[in-house]
């Protein structure tokens, strides 16, 4: 099955929507950091109005640039959703103070909880189910946690999935006490099929949180296959290395139109029922991801200054 698309710089305009890709597209997320965050004049220009925006919390970047990036997008209309990396949070004092200053000061009602990037610990936590443990996040109206359709080698060194899915049941369980809605967003993908055997595992094993998808944006084949390795994407790192083969290909942008018409056939067949929502890494830049989203998206995709 062919996975990725490239089009000619040249081509015609966009066809017009996808119907599959707009359901898919219904209610999109979309992922910034404040030093990205800068360059966007407007974000109603280019997101649907209420959009859930993650903020993605690199380590180094002072509290100050996310909170003032929550705040931003809250003025602006849209939902922030800031990361919460267990790995780089010193203690429980730093963490009560962000949770206080993002609910506050941005009127932030929802987190995403995870482990975080950086192997070591700088303090106190070191997994995403000891902040859930701390009870700051009480109150909260939704709660994200992390999800790997690939396996995630800091669980499982090895390989395989046998800790990350007992880590998902402990976290399904937690969701099971909490007032907040929880869902899993996942680990960006470029194969439909291995993704879709993934939802299918979780249903099997009693997972009933809804998976909202990770899905890389537009971007040049060099860019995804550079975040690929730095992020441990497994299998999909495979089909990008196949491509870059094609030297033809290494500077035409890459889409994400035929993953997700993959997927869009697969839920109209019945498969993938816990696939919620699509979630973008904008890794070739937010305008970028947004103006395909715009071209593909129909009404799902339209902005907010446009409606």
């Amino acid at each position: 099955m062919a996975l990725l698309k490239f089009r000619n710089r040249d081509a015609a305009p966009a066809t017009p929507a996808n119907p599959g890709i707009e359901a898919l597209l219904q209610d999109y997320s979309i992922e910034v950091m404040p030093r990205t965050a800068e360059k966007v004049e407007d974000f109603r220009d280019l997101l649907p109005a209420g959009t859930r925006v993650y903020i993605a919390h690199i380590d180094g970047t002072p509290f100050d640039e996310m909170l003032a990036t929550a705040r931003r997008l809250r003025d602006e209309g849209f939902e922030p959703m800031p990361h919460f990396p267990a790995r780089s949070i010193p203690d429980r004092a730093t963490l009560a103070d962000w949770v206080a200053r993002y609910r506050g000061e941005a009127g932030v009602k929802q987190g995403l909880i995870l482990a975080g990037g950086i192997p070591t610990p700088r303090g106190d936590f070191h997994s995403s189910m000891q902040l859930l443990e701390t009870g700051l996040f009480d109150g909260f109206e939704r709660l994200h946690v992390a999800g790997h359709p690939e396996g995630n080698r800091d669980i499982d060194p090895k390989g395989g999935e046998a800790e990350v899915m007992a880590a998902i049941k402990w976290k399904q369980e937690f969701a099971d006490r909490s007032d907040a809605a929880f869902a899993m967003a996942t680990q960006f993908a470029f194969e439909a099929g291995p993704v879709l055997d993934w939802a299918d595992r979780l249903q099997a094993a009693g997972i009933t949180m809804p998976v909202h998808l990770g899905i890389a944006g537009p971007a040049k084949l060099q860019t995804l296959i550079k975040f690929a390795i730095a992020c441990g994407v497994g299998p999909s790192l495979s089909v990008l290395q196949k491509r870059a083969k094609d030297v033809s290909k290494l500077l035409l942008p890459f889409e994400p139109t035929e993953i997700l018409t993959a997927l869009a056939k697969a839920k109209a067949e019945g498969r993938g029922g816990n696939i919620e929502r699509i979630h973008f890494f904008p890794l070739g830049g937010i305008k970028t991801n947004a103006t395909w989203a715009i071209e593909n998206g129909g009404a799902a995709a339209r902005p907010a200054s446009h409606t």
